[in-house]
């Protein structure tokens, strides 16, 4: 899941989005985005206090939460 693993791809390309984009997104509070990633379970970068989540690892989070209920 690491864009640095790909040389093809400079970093510079990384689409970072803020927790309240992310929030908006998944139609979850903010707070919910914090649990995902103290948790674990949604990659983030951190600048200081902040966080930023690429917008792939908000791609793959909803990818792997899907499951059958048939």
């Amino acid at each position: 899941m690491n864009d640095s693993a790909n040389p093809a791809m400079p970093l510079s390309a990384v689409n970072l989005l803020k927790v309240t984009e992310v929030a908006a997104m998944l139609r979850v509070s903010r707070m919910s985005v914090y649990r995902l990633i103290h948790a674990g379970e949604l990659e983030a970068v951190r600048f200081g206090r902040s966080f930023r989540v690429p917008a792939r690892a908000v791609d793959a989070y909803l990818r792997d939460s899907f499951y059958d209920a048939g």
